[in-house]
């Protein structure tokens, strides 16, 4: 499995921990810088984000890919949209937690949320 870091960077143990919860070895990380300029279309800086991957679209359709979604939603949502339709589905995404009582803050793999399954759901409320 492949993730696609768009936040900050993952921690072994966080890795680790995304492997035992989807039952797949994570077989390499992509870090992307998702900083953008508010002055410019955001948009346009998505596509380059997802370009600067380095995925192939046989690759973005056919590998096991999960999301670590960048912080700010603006860019969040922009991304899943432009993935979705690179990939023809909604991707999962990795939700961190707070580890309770840390000091330093740390910061855990709460859940995979596969966003596929929530829409399939979400049709059903139709």
């Amino acid at each position: 499995m492949i993730i696609l870091n768009f936040s900050h960077p993952l921690t072994t143990e966080q890795i680790s921990q995304i492997g035992e919860l989807t039952g797949q070895e994570v077989e390499r990380v992509v870090d992307v810088n998702s900083q953008i300029d508010v002055q410019r279309p955001l948009a346009e800086q998505v596509q380059a984000m997802v370009e600067a991957c380095g995925l192939t679209s046989n690759e973005l359709q056919t590998l096991p890919i999960i999301l670590n979604l960048p912080a700010l939603n603006y860019s969040a949502a922009v991304l899943l949209a432009e993935l979705n339709g690179r990939m023809g589905y909604f991707p999962a995404v990795i939700r961190l937690r707070p580890v309770a009582g840390s000091t330093p803050p740390r910061f855990e793999v709460a859940e995979i949320l596969n966003l596929a399954e929530v829409r399939a759901q979400a049709r059903c409320a139709r």
